[in-house]
């Protein structure tokens, strides 16, 4: 609780205020992804998914880029902006989809079809984008795999998103990778129509990284961001939500003054490594310079271009 002035009630300073600070004392801007704790996402400069967080860290002029993520998330940040120091709030909250692939498995691909092009989501390692010809997220898998020249793509590593990428780009050959998100396969399709049944009505809004059996139910398929404005835009009062339960934050924002209600599944989808991302972590990176991220200089240059190349065939 606070005296209106972000000043706790005890006379200490709030952590939002001590990161406002430690922000102008660093040039710092804080990045955050929509499934970490609303608390945190409340203290960064910028909130989306991976593909804006990506578009946006090369844009910014900061010395220091606080990302409000897991691994993956500030390699990424890092391979754009090599010359900028890159900081996570807690370095061990990873992904475990982001290692759900191999080089090895990529080379062995490539020799039994030549010619493949390998499309790598951006949930993975450096080392797998490095071994890639592109870079994906799920707002943009399926325009930059249709506009690839090769007829056969390698999709790296979440089978479910590329089986979704297939089913929208038929003209394309897509071999499958078996690499899944733990928390939208944990999702099942018995859950959903318990919601449904209980909720007449309600629209089912889900995100690719689900299995098949659940994209089935959803009326509406798309990444974090877009399902924020598939809700936004809906007159429904109330729509079923199928990923990361930490969207709910960002969802209530968009939604402010509309009376929706968001409904998530029984057994709720919470990502661990996100959920471990909290204020006070964010506050000691910045005071402590701490969490900085370095990526392996023989595999940087490759994995940047991927990246890249994503922004390039994406747009900007």
């Amino acid at each position: 609780m606070t005296d209106g002035n972000g000043t706790g009630l005890s006379g200490q300073v709030s952590i939002a205020d001590e990161v406002e600070e430690l922000k102008r004392r660093r040039n710092a801007v804080v990045l955050a992804h929509y499934y970490v704790p609303g608390e945190v996402q409340d203290l960064a400069d910028h909130v989306g998914d991976s593909f804006y967080l990506a578009k946006l860290a090369c844009t910014l002029d900061a010395d220091v880029i606080v990302l409000a993520g897991v691994a993956f998330m500030g390699e990424s940040a890092k391979l754009l902006n090599p010359e900028r120091t890159v900081l996570l709030p807690e370095p061990a909250a990873d992904c475990p989809m982001a290692h759900m692939a191999s080089v090895a498995e990529v080379a062995k691909v490539r020799r039994e079809h030549p010619g493949v092009a390998v499309a790598c989501y951006v949930n993975s390692t450096a080392e797998l984008k490095a071994a890639s010809d592109v870079c994906v997220t799920s707002s943009n898998a399926a325009r930059i795999v249709s506009g690839l020249a090769a007829d056969e793509v390698y999709f790296i590593p979440d089978m479910n998103l590329g089986r979704y990428v297939a089913e929208k780009v038929p003209e394309k050959h897509v071999i499958l990778n078996q690499g899944w998100c733990p928390r939208h396969v944990g999702i099942s399709p018995e859950e959903v129509r318990s919601l449904a049944r209980e909720h007449p009505g309600a629209p089912v809004l889900a995100h690719p990284e689900c299995t098949p059996e659940v994209l089935d139910e959803a009326d509406f398929v798309g990444s974090t961001s877009q399902i924020i404005e598939q809700a936004r835009e809906s007159d429904a009062r109330e729509l079923i939500i199928l990923t990361v339960v930490g969207v709910a934050h960002e969802l209530e924002r968009a939604c402010a003054g509309q009376g929706k209600r968001f409904l998530f599944p029984g057994h709720p989808p919470i990502c661990p490594n996100m959920a471990s991302v909290t204020p006070e972590k964010v506050r000691d990176c910045l005071r402590d310079m701490s969490g900085a991220v370095e990526v392996d200089a023989a595999c940087a240059p490759a994995a940047r271009r991927a990246l890249e190349r994503m922004l390039e065939l994406a747009g900007r």
